[in-house]
């Protein structure tokens, strides 16, 4: 068949001319070409795809991806401290046990008919994500952090009537990009710039961009977005102040919060936030090649905030039987499930494992592991800063902050760029920091290192006298 031939696939029915073009005129699209307007021409490909001859077997297939696979060097083979989204955490065996059982791994739905204990096993996920964030709902998972940020933002901007979101100039590029790009056309973010003395969120470029001129239209905010720690780990001691600036605004408060420092670090809710969002990922989830990453949303128990969750919302309710509970949806007919095309956002449930994993994870660690993991993260994280710091040729902003995880390390008086030196240090067996050149532009060569209770006092050690040598 030529190229210039229509091609029919037996198993697509869009394939079929006739079912496109009908598609096509149900729609309003003048061509498929229409619904990729929003993606720029520079990065479209612009040609067919170069592809190999189609494998014949599964043996060759297994045995071509084993080679693309082979090429990595992952995070467990290396001494790695890299961080910045994605973090290199310990997981207990029992949630991988749990989460790989047929009646979770296979539970796509999770409906009456088929639910093994999946409402359940969401319900107590939801329940204790509660108490670790002092709020009192929280949704089934939705795919990502970053998707957990945008949601609430566009839940902010349906509550308030709003047209403009705030968030900190220095959240990761990915972040931002994730963030336009969902709450487009609803909302236009603009960035708050960080005070470049404390690294933190600077509280007159906050006041200014509240600021309400009426005469611009859109200009008033709906929502001011806050990390806590920020992207750069350091610890926003000012939250309760930003919290309190946006309320003077009528705007409603979002915290973008890591859970896994919530065993030392006062919940959003303890300043007063009016919806907590992040990612799961840090609560037994592995680091992988794009997956394992999970989103939650947490608010009170205010309906005018509830009904704007576009996700899953499970509850529990006694049965006829005394004594015997049901789990279930709650307020359903918020969701795509129930108006499909009419639904505030489109709701899918590929996360939702992971929530019954960190449900798992939650219930292992409890009160007292969640504050142990918190104060060993702090206390290595210190370390690390410390140790780092005396080394000749490199400077750690912002070491006066209280840090979790996460700190930068600027390489910038030893004259080599970031990429020079991870590349190094890739050749002694380390995983260096995130560039973070593009989020603090005016630094010099900044990298983002990370520390977690995983790392002992050796590998830190290690990574300074490797550190030190490729220096030198």
């Amino acid at each position: 068949m030529s190229d210039g031939q229509a091609r029919v696939h037996p198993y697509i029915p869009n394939s079929i001319p006739a079912v496109r073009a009908a598609m096509l005129e149900a729609v309003g699209a003048a061509s498929v070409e229409d619904f990729y307007a929003d993606v720029p021409a520079s990065i479209r490909l612009g040609r067919r795809l170069d592809l190999p001859t189609p494998l014949r077997s599964e043996v060759e297939l297994v045995r071509h991806v084993e080679g693309l696979l082979d090429r990595n060097r992952s995070t467990r083979e290396m001494l790695s401290f890299l961080g910045a989204g994605c973090y290199p955490h310990h997981v207990p065996a029992v949630c991988d046990e749990v989460n790989g059982r047929g009646e979770f791994l296979t539970a796509y739905a999770g409906d009456p008919y088929e639910d093994h204990g999946r409402f359940q096993a969401l319900f107590e996920y939801e329940s204790m994500m509660a108490e670790l964030l002092e709020m009192d709902v929280v949704n089934v998972p939705v795919y990502d952090g970053f998707q957990a940020n945008a949601t609430a933002l566009r839940m902010a901007g349906r509550i308030t009537g709003r047209l403009r979101a705030l968030v900190p100039a220095t959240i990761s590029r990915d972040k931002r990009s994730k963030i336009v790009d969902y709450v487009a056309p609803d909302l236009r973010v603009d960035d708050v710039a960080l005070d470049p003395a404390t690294g933190l969120l600077d509280l007159e470029a906050l006041r200014a961009a509240l600021a309400d001129d009426r005469a611009a239209p859109g200009s008033d905010v709906a929502a001011v977005l806050v990390e806590n720690p920020t992207y750069l780990g350091a610890v926003e001691t000012q939250g309760p102040e930003i919290v309190r600036l946006a309320h003077e605004a009528g705007a409603i408060a979002v915290v973008s919060v890591d859970p896994s420092t919530l065993g030392v670090l006062a919940p959003p809710a303890a300043w007063g936030a009016d919806i907590a969002c992040g990612d799961i990922q840090p609560l037994g989830m592995h680091q992988q090649f794009g997956g394992g990453h999970a989103g939650f949303i947490a608010s009170h128990d205010d309906p005018r905030v509830v009904m704007e969750y576009p996700s899953r919302l499970f509850g529990i309710a006694p049965t006829a039987v005394e004594g015997e509970y049901g789990f279930g949806d709650v307020a359903y007919e918020r969701t795509s499930f129930a108006v499909r095309e009419e639904g505030k956002e489109w709701v899918g449930t590929a996360a939702a494992l992971w929530g019954i994993t960190a449900g798992v994870y939650l219930a292992l660690m409890g009160p007292q592991g969640m504050r142990e993991l918190g104060e060993t993260m702090m206390a290595r994280t210190r370390y690390a800063m410390t140790r780092l710091a005396a080394i000749p040729g490199v400077r750690v902003p912002f070491a006066d902050q209280h840090h979790v995880k996460e700190f930068v390390v600027d390489l910038a008086g030893s004259g080599r760029t970031v990429a020079e030196v991870s590349a190094a240090l890739v050749e002694r067996g380390i995983f260096f920091g995130a560039d973070v050149r593009h989020e603090l532009p005016g630094l010099g060569a900044p990298a983002l290192v990370c520390v977690t209770e995983i790392h002992t006092k050796a590998d830190i050690d290690r990574l300074a006298v490797e550190l030190e040598a490729v220096l030198r």
